[in-house]
Order: C-alpha cells, then structure tokens, then sequence
C-alpha cells in the first residue's frame, strides 16, 4: 500500500485507526489494522488490486457521518479513506452540472454551486443554523452520500441523491476503473449501471468521481411554520401542500422536541402544538397568497408563523434543524431512520410511542423529519444498551408492519443488515447477492456491510 499512495498515506498507529473505527453516533465500535489514503483515482483502483490479491477486507469511509456502522470494521480491515479524492471541476452553466471528485464536502459543493447562482439539490442545513448540523454538512462527502442514495430538506422538491447523480467514476474490486458520465441526458443503450452504484453502500465499488446535476434557483421564497394538537390533522395539511409544484420543503417537528430545545438550547420558537409543519415554498412569483390558500381551513392550533425575508426564514428553519442538537442532550440516541407511506405515519407514531413505553421506559422518544415523502427519523433519547438490544427488532417489525422500509436514506449499513428482509423479498436479496458476487467474487469490499 505504501508502494501505491506513499508511506505518508498508510498508518497502522493504533491511536489512529481508533477514532476511525466508531460510528457518528458512537454506539458501534470496530477493529481496524491500517488506514490508505489515495490521492486519485487510480491509487484507489490499485489498492482494491493489492487488498484483493492479499485477502484483505476492505471497508470504504468518506465523511465518516454513517448512522447505521456502515464505516465500522468488524475484521481488522484496511480502512480505504477517500478524504484526499478532493478535485471539483468549474461549474458547467449550460448543462447545470458540477464534477467533484467523492471526497468533496457536501459543504463545498453547495458553495460552488452557489457561486454560480445555482442550488445543489440535496440539502441538509442550507441556512447553516444549527451546530450539530453544520458539522455533519462540513463532513459528509458526495461518494458518501451517492453510495448511500442520501436524501435531505428538499427532496420533496428535488428528490434524493439518485436523481442528483448524472454520471460518475468507480473503482471496481478487480481494480479497474468504469465510468459513465453524462454527455447526453437521454440514453437507453444498455443497463442504467450508474443508478446501479448510487445505493449500494460501496459494496459493488468505491465511487471516486460523481457528476453532479444543479438547479435554477427560484427568485422568490417563502416559509412558515405551523401548529397542531394532533398529528392526522398535520397530515392533511401536508398532503394539501405536498400538491404544489412549488412546495420546495416539507418538514415534521416533534412539538415536544421543539419545546425542548427552548427551554436548553434558548430557541424561540414562535408556534405551538403537539406536532409542528414547517413548508417552504419557491417559485418565480411570490408565494404568500399560495401558501394562505393552502393553509385555509387547516386545523392550526393558531396563527402560523411566516418568514418572508432571509433572517425570518432562517429562525423559522432553527426550529427544525435544531433537532439535531436536540436529540444529542442526552447522549447518543438511538437512532430509527424509516420510510413508511404517509397514510399510515399517525398509526406508526402512536404505536412506537406505546412499544417505547413498555419496553424502554428510560427513554424518551423524538419524531422529525422530511414528512412530503414519508422518510422520518425516529429517535429514543437516553435509550440504555438493555434497553436498546430489547427495542430494536421490535421497532423494525413494527416498520414493516405498517408497510414501511427499515430505512430510508441512511442505507442498511451493519447496523441493519438483520432485517433486510423486512423490506425485501427473497428473490430481490438473491439478485443483489449474485450481483456482489458477480463483481466481487471474494467478498473483501464492505465485508460487514448490507448482507449477513
């Protein structure tokens, strides 16, 4: 490995590997025996060679934000960081595209687009107002978040990683490098094999480049935040909303949680409710009579409250993002990342409040999240480790009870490799592993990750 990126780029300091061994939560914890650190694309290639010739397992880490162990080593493994993978071509105006190698920042994308005068559609904290936030925005890296089909604030309006992919570069477990980019947008002369890589956990590759696409940014914007005693009533605002073509945000806020950070974190939070919705409209003309309309006979528990300027959207967007910090007062949480439908959400919420109180009464549980879509996080606050290995597979059961995906947009990672087959069928499972093998017949890339 020296040979290939420099004996600067290979460590097997135990002091090293350690930190890089956890998980952004801290509850999973690994074993490493070195960490890589290519500069490009073809020391990446020529590592998976030299690790697949030597029997090596190998687990890919970007940003290191994976909420489900996906970073985590379970075999003393060669650590594959992309940090140093940081080249980002200009902005291409006319096609709205932006290049940038897969240990760009989330962060550093989005300036550059912004620069540019346009909007990389995957948000997670575009008003930089929340610590918690801002940090996993500074970390999170676009091959990170394309290899786990990321998601974010706007995806009711932009959709989730996939559909921000348009082309991309990856190193294969044999060491050789494919690329499929996008000079044309239309193109039916084969498999889609860059939708194949985006979602994958970095179990079939490790992408090194991605071509991103960019959005015109509309010229008037609107926010507002809104009250409910219960959570059906919220539900059919949000369906009303969700009907826009101009919805660009739709978010669920835990009252609870929201009134919380109040009292500790001195938020102000201008609305009352059990459960709060905050939406954001964009559009070419302005949007305050839209959203009036739309908000017209819903059942607030008051007056909404409406930022119109910069500043006002920005305290509005505070009391969502803040629920990252939130949820991180009483240590690390226990963290539920789930797709249901949205008819079924208010069922869910209860019966997972009722499952929390019986069998992690300790715990306090936290509902947030992009509701347009049905992905929400669930989070259990001060959740003991007894606690948690009793809660978690009845959790995932009660998921895929109400027809929903044990996960959403953070991937299946180890964390969730047990319950896969809540969400998929034996055939699906079959045809993703022959896939895996298909590429990499051994097994050493992201040995811990998706499969049992």
């Amino acid at each position: 490995l020296a040979r290939i990126v420099g004996a600067a780029h290979v460590s097997t300091d135990p002091d090293v590997l350690a930190p890089r061994s956890v998980d952004w939560p801290g509850r999973s914890r690994g074993t490493a025996a070195a960490l890589v650190r290519p500069g490009n694309a073809g020391e990446v290639a020529a590592v998976l060679r030299a690790c697949r010739d030597a029997g090596a397992p190998v687990t890919v880490q970007g940003g290191r934000t994976s909420l489900v162990a996906g970073t985590v080593p379970e075999h003393d493994d060669v650590l594959l960081s992309t940090e140093r993978l940081t080249d980002v071509g200009e902005v291409d105006q006319a096609g709205r595209t932006l290049t940038a190698a897969s240990g760009v920042t989330l962060a550093a994308a989005q300036r550059m687009a912004a620069a540019a005068g346009l909007r990389y559609g995957v948000a997670i904290n575009e008003l930089k107002s929340a610590r918690v936030d801002l940090a996993a925005r500074e970390s999170a890296t676009i091959g990170g978040m394309a290899s786990t089909n990321a998601g974010g604030l706007r995806t009711v309006r932009y959709g989730d990683m996939a559909e921000q992919v348009l082309g991309l570069q990856v190193a294969l477990p044999d060491g050789s490098l494919l690329r499929r980019h996008a000079r044309v947008r239309c193109d039916n002369t084969g498999y889609d094999l860059t939708r194949l890589f985006v979602g994958a956990e970095g179990t079939l590759g490790v992408i090194t480049e991605v071509e991103l696409r960019l959005h015109r940014i509309p010229a008037h914007r609107i926010v507002a935040l809104c009250g409910f005693a219960d959570l059906p009533s919220l539900l059919t605002a949000a369906r009303r909303l969700s009907d826009l073509e101009t919805v660009a945000a739709l978010e669920l806020v835990d009252g609870g949680a929201a009134a919380l950070g109040a009292e500790r974190l001195n938020l102000e939070v201008p609305v009352t409710g059990t459960w709060l919705l905050l939406v954001e409209l964009a559009g070419d003309t302005d949007q305050g009579d839209l959203l009036a309309a739309s908000l017209d006979g819903a059942a607030l528990t008051g007056e909404p409250a409406v930022g119109l300027d910069t500043a006002g959207m920005q305290r509005l967007w505070q009391v969502r993002e803040s629920l990252a910090e939130v949820v991180g007062l009483f240590g690390p949480p226990l963290k539920f990342d789930v797709a249901l439908p949205v008819p079924a959400v208010a069922a869910f919420a209860a019966r997972a409040a009722a499952l929390t109180a019986r069998v992690a009464p300790s715990a306090r549980a936290v509902l947030f999240g992009h509701i347009g879509e049905g992905n929400l996080h669930l989070n259990l606050l001060g959740c003991s480790a007894d606690e948690e290995a009793a809660i978690y597979p009845e959790m995932m059961a009660l998921i895929a009870a109400h027809d929903g995906n044990v996960s959403s947009e953070h991937g299946v990672g180890s964390r969730k490799r047990a319950y896969l087959s809540m969400s998929r069928e034996p055939t699906d499972i079959a045809v993703m592993r022959s896939i895996k093998a298909a590429l990499d017949p051994t097994g050493f890339l992201n040995p811990a990750v998706l499969f049992d």
